[in-house]
This record gives structure tokens, sequence and C-alpha cells, in this order.
């Protein structure tokens, strides 16, 4: 299950703002929604699924070569025609007002040409434009591309495409019209796609600023992708200083192999003689992110050492190019490292999930110590650090993602974008408090807890568990288009978020326990948290509720199991009921090899952790959601949850989307799951 492979970026396009003049400061995105508020919305002042699609998003940023200015992205839907558009803004890294370099749409910005020129993406075509955003031009021979970056040198560009490499059953018998796929191994299809028969490869091409020629396939005829799936993260292909040399991430394993391992590897390119060196070779876990120094002569990357194991300890090494050497520079630390970013050819920058919120930290070479650099209630990254400016994506459970500006010499954090300020004039945010209770085996359990706005504590108010997925990872600061808690909150409900056993940012023991154990220690903390709040004399424990996706789906039909009638609701998203057919139909094997300790014939313990096992304990009103397109956790598994439900006379109901994966992602699909989900909730716990 792991993460959601959704990042921002991958929502970034959208409905369009005009700029008078080049020049002109324009209004924040928001601002053009402001005025399809309804009565009801500005005056009742609380996030409703309605108002969370006039938000404007965050995407991608880019910190000039200076340090003196940031571009970003900002993308807005049009909730009635599902429009957007993405279009380009430039603000001073120091702070003040923003400027709209693009009115037509724009994504990807780059600075390249020593920051006085910018290119982007504007209809799957590359283009380049001034600072201002002026002189707007289209950059010739490069089409059907899909990530891009100019090398720092601005001479070379590498880009991305898909490479078609294996025969369909139509070409094979010549008959066009068939519809049918002939599968002879495994991974032909992965989290939310069937194989395409194509290979996401890296070209390089020279580049003058103006059109490319020469380009080259340096992966030619490997059936093999980069950067990997299911996410394609630009990040884990990079250029050295000098644009000599390419590091790239691969992951050189077809089939079953595939389908069982994690071992990707990181490969170094030189672009004059096309040799290329493994720089990871004989680790056995994922290697990823690779990071030239700033003179060229090391690489920093991130490593996780054992094969097979999604969750194991992220950790930060550094690849020496001259001797060949590699050293685990944060050898003692017990926290996943994120967003590499040098400082200088001896420190590096990059954040951690820690105690329920994204720090950044730096490190040195030479002393090797980790020192925590910021503090705060928010979830910090990523990081783009140039001539000693560093700037980090900064989002909490109160604001969506904007851009900061941090003190590298006190970690002070200063917010320099404000996208949505205007539309939080309009929306009370409810309190979030941090707090720790005592688990029954004695351990220290740290939660968030999100309160509905105008609080009363005199009142009663019914509570909602939220069950996280992964199932590891953090739970942290991060902000959600779906899973929002604020959202929760303004309808009245207490949202109670454990960071449960299993959960990143404690430690790597608080987050391996999870493994072979997944209906044990986690889904205990689960029920001690919702016990500690229920004592509360503020909560209603008799209305108490449990939503989750994915793992948290898996949490939620475990629940119903045992609950021993705490819960009056619950909800279960994209959720693992039944692990024996579960592990028949899903992709990345690793997974369940490792979680719940390897496929069902060899009948592992933790198949008793199946949650159709004890579905003649449920006596609860459950709603199901599943997305068609989720292979994930198929759909088939919400399915067989549901049936149980009804055929056991469970007050239950089914949302079943079409055109949706793991997640709901299309606005007016998203509005009606939000509608939906209180809809249900109102019903049972109001």
């Amino acid at each position: 299950m792991k993460r959601y492979p959704v990042p921002i970026i991958l929502l970034v396009l959208l409905f369009t703002i005009s700029c008078k003049q080049k020049t002109e400061v324009p209004a924040e995105p928001s601002a053009q929604f402001i005025n399809q508020l309804t009565e009801e919305e500005k005056t009742g002042g609380v996030m409703t699924p309605e108002i969370m699609w006039k938000f404007g998003r965050l995407g991608t940023f880019a910190l000039s070569p200076d340090g003196s200015a940031v571009l970003y992205t900002v993308t807005e839907y049009d909730l009635q025609t599902e429009a957007r558009r993405t279009n380009i803004f430039k603000v001073p890294a120091a702070g003040g007002d923003p400027v709209q370099l693009t009115t037509s749409g724009g994504s990807s910005p780059q600075w390249f040409n020593e920051g006085k020129s910018i290119a982007f993406v504007s209809d799957g075509k590359l283009m380049t434009m001034n600072p201002d955003g002026s002189e707007k031009q289209t950059v010739d021979g490069l089409s059907g591309f899909e990530m891009y970056n100019i090398s720092p040198a601005g001479n070379k560009i590498y880009f991305t495409r898909r490479i078609k490499l294996d025969q369909t059953a139509n070409e094979k018998h010549n008959l066009p019209k068939a519809r049918v796929r002939i599968i002879e191994d495994l991974m032909y299809r992965h989290w939310n796609y069937w194989s395409d028969y194509s290979y996401s490869h890296i070209f390089i091409a020279s580049f003058n600023g103006k059109s490319i020629s020469g380009e080259k396939d340096i992966m030619e005829g490997q059936k093999y992708e980069s950067p990997t799936s299911p996410y394609f993260e630009e990040t884990e292909v990079s250029w050295s200083p000098d644009g000599k040399f390419l590091a790239y991430t691969t992951k050189r394993l077809r089939g079953i192999d595939d389908a069982k391992s994690t071992n990707s590897d990181i490969y170094l390119y030189e672009l004059s003689t096309g040799k290329e060196t493994n720089i990871s070779e004989g680790n056995n876990g994922y290697d990823r992110f690779p990071v030239f120094s700033p003179d060229g002569s090391k690489i920093a990357y991130q490593s996780m050492e054992r094969d097979g194991y999604e969750a194991d300890l992220d950790r930060l090494f550094v690849y020496n190019i001259s001797d060949k050497s590699r050293t685990w520079v944060t050898k003692g630390w017990d926290f996943d490292v994120e967003n590499i970013n040098w400082a200088d050819n001896e420190t590096i920058w990059f954040t951690c999930a820690h105690l329920g919120t994204a720090q950044i930290f730096r490190t040195s070479l030479k002393g090797k110590t980790v020192e925590k650099v910021t503090e705060g209630v928010h979830d910090l990254g990523p990081l783009t650090l140039k001539s000693g400016v560093l700037v980090a994506g900064i989002m909490s459970m109160s604001m969506a993602p904007e851009v900061a500006r941090i003190d590298m010499a006190t970690g002070e954090v200063k917010q320099i974008s404000s996208i949505n300020k205007n539309l939080y004039e309009f929306i009370k945010m409810g309190k979030v408090e941090e707090r720790y209770i005592k688990t029954r085996d004695d351990m220290d359990l740290q939660m968030w807890i999100i309160y509905p706005p105008d609080f009363d504590p005199a009142k009663k108010y019914p509570a909602l568990l939220f069950c996280k997925g992964g199932p590891q990872g953090p739970l942290g600061q991060s902000w959600s288009y779906r899973w929002n808690y604020q959202m929760m909150a303004a309808k009245g409900y207490i949202v109670i978020a454990p960071n449960r056993r299993g959960n990143s940012g404690f430690g790597q023991a608080w987050k391996e326990q999870i493994s072979g154990d997944w209906g044990g220690a986690n889904i205990r903390d689960y029920l001690d948290a919702t016990d500690a709040m229920a004592r509360e004399s503020y909560v209603d424990e008799e209305r108490l509720g449990a939503v989750g996706a994915s793992y948290g789906g898996y949490s939620v039909y475990y629940l119903a199991g045992i609950h021993g009638g705490r819960f009056r609701a619950f909800i279960a998203h994209a959720g693992t009921f039944n692990l024996v057919s579960w592990y028949g139909s899903t992709e990345e094997l690793w997974f369940p090899d490792k979680d719940i300790e390897g496929p069902y014939w060899n009948t592992p313990k933790s198949y008793d952790f199946s949650p159709h096992l004890m579905v003649d304990n449920w006596d609860t009103p459950i709603m199901i959601v599943a997305g068609a397109n989720d292979y994930r956790i198929p759909y088939t598994q919400s399915l067989e949850a549901f049936q149980a439900a009804q055929l056991h006379n469970i007050p239950s109901k089914l949302l079943f989307f079409e055109d949706e994966t793991h997640f709901v992602l299309k606005p007016q699909n998203a509005v009606i799951w939000q509608r939906e989900f209180f809809e249900w909730l109102d019903r049972y716990m109001q």
C-alpha cells in the first residue's frame, strides 16, 4: 500500500487568471473565485467540498541561480466544467508581491542561461521566456516528451519519452479490432494503469535556447524505465554541474523479479563516451534521487539496505566519483532522509519526518553529525538551495501548500507565497493540538487532535478516528484535498489522528513494528487513542466513528470486527478486506512478502489478521469506497466487503467510481465523495 502516489505536481494544470500587463502584480489566484462563493459559504465560514475546489494548488517551484527569485506554478479548477489550467508566478525570494508570468497555461518552469531565461511547458510544447514573462517562444525540434531538464551549462537538455518496445496481440495476429492481452509474466499492470507496451526512456540532446538537435536515447532498446514507475519522479535524474554526466535511477528487473524486488540502482552516464557506471551496485534495496555536489566530485543519494522492504530506513549515502567509494553519511540517524540538497562540497541539507512534523536538518561530511535546523507545527519540503538561499514548500493541517524561505543561520521560516489568502478570509480553521497518551503497553503515543471551529469545551461533540494508510509513512502536518482534517472538523467532528505503530518519524523500530503484526499493536494504539479521547467531557462517547483509506481502510474493516461497540459508523476507502484474495491480485508483491510475511500457501500467521475472518462480528453501519482502476488494492476487495456486510444485514453503502484509481481525483467525483462521506456520518452519528 505504502504512500499515495500523487505528488502535488500531478495536480498541476488549470483554469486561469489574467494579468493586464506582464509587469502588473495580479490578485492572488484564489481572488477570482471569491465572487463565486454563495452567501451561505461566505457567512458559514467553514470548509466545504465546494470551497475546497476553489483553492489554488501549488505545483513545482524553482529558485533562480542567484537566489533572488522563485518561480512557482498554481493550478486552479472549475468545478462545473472540470476545466483546469496551470500558470506560472514569480515572487522575490525575500518576500514580496507575486507577478504572474503566464496567462494561457504554463508548467514545469526552469531557469537557464544563468537565470536570464526561463523554460516551461505549455500545451505539450517546450517554451522559453524572459524573467519578466515577455518574448515567449516555442523551442523547435522537441515533441512527444514527458519531462525535461536543461543542464547547468545550458547547452544540453535531457527529456523523457515513452518508447514502445513490446508487441501487442493485435500486431502479433494482424487483427486490429481485437481487444485482448497476451500475458506471460507479472507486472502487467501497476498502481493505476495497465502496461501500454512502452517504457519511459531518457534522451539527451544539444540545446541552444531556441531549438534542440542530435537527440539520443541513452537507454536504447532497454525494457527498463527511468524515472521508475509508478511515481516517475523527476528528481530520480540529475545533471552534473558541468553537464558532462547524468545520474539516473532505474530498476533493471522484469516480470516476477520486478514484482518481488525493490532493488533500484543509480547509473552515472558519461555523455562523451556513453559509458555508464552503477554507483550503487551491491546494495539490494532502493537507491534513488541522485544529487551532484557543487564541484561535481560526489553524488549524494537516498538508499535503503534491504531488498523487498519499501519502508526500510532511507539513508543518506555519498558516492565519490574519483575513487568510487560510498559513505553512509547519516549512520546512527534513526529517521528517513529526503529532499537532499548540497550547500557546499561538504555540507548537505535535507528533510526528515520527525515527531509528527517534517523538519529541515543538515549534516557535514567531515563530522557526520545531524543537526536539526527548523522548528514548528508544519511539514517542510521539497527543498531547493542556490547561492546560499534555501527555499522550501510548507504546509500544515490548517494551510494548503505554500512556498517559504528558510534562514540558514537561524532556521526561521518565512512564508513568501500566499496563494489562497483570499479564501482563508472566509474560512475558520479549527485548533490543531498535539497530545501524548500512554498505551496499554506503556508506550508514548503521539496524536494530533483537530477541533471544530468555535469549539466550546462545555458542549459534547462526535469524534472521528482517522486511520492512516501506508501502513508505513508519516502522519505529519500534511494538507489533503481529499482526507482533509479541517473539513471533517468543520462538520462538527473532533478528529483523532494517532501516530500509531508503523508511522515514520518516531524511529525505525516504531515504524518496523507493524510488519507481520497488522492486527496487533497498531490496532490497539487506535483503540487506546479513541478511549483516551472518549473520556474527555466534551467528547460524546456514544457518537464515535472510524474512517480510513488503503491500509486505513483495512484498519476500519479490522476494527469493525473487534471494536466492542465503541463506534457508531465506519467508512473504508480502498481497503484490504481479504488478505488471501488480495495477495492473488495485487502487483507489488515485495510489499505483502514483507508486511504479511509471504504468500498464503505458506500459511504465515499474518493471514489470521485478515478482516474477512471476522465478519460474523460486524454489527455497525459501514460505507465502502472503491475505484475501478485501482490495481494496488483491486476494487474487488471492496466488493467482497460490501457483499459480506449486506449478507450480514449491516446497513451499508458502496460508492464505486468507474473512472478513479486508488484515489478520487476528478473534481465532481471528489465532491460526490465528500458529500456522501458526511451524509453517511451524519445519518449514524448526529
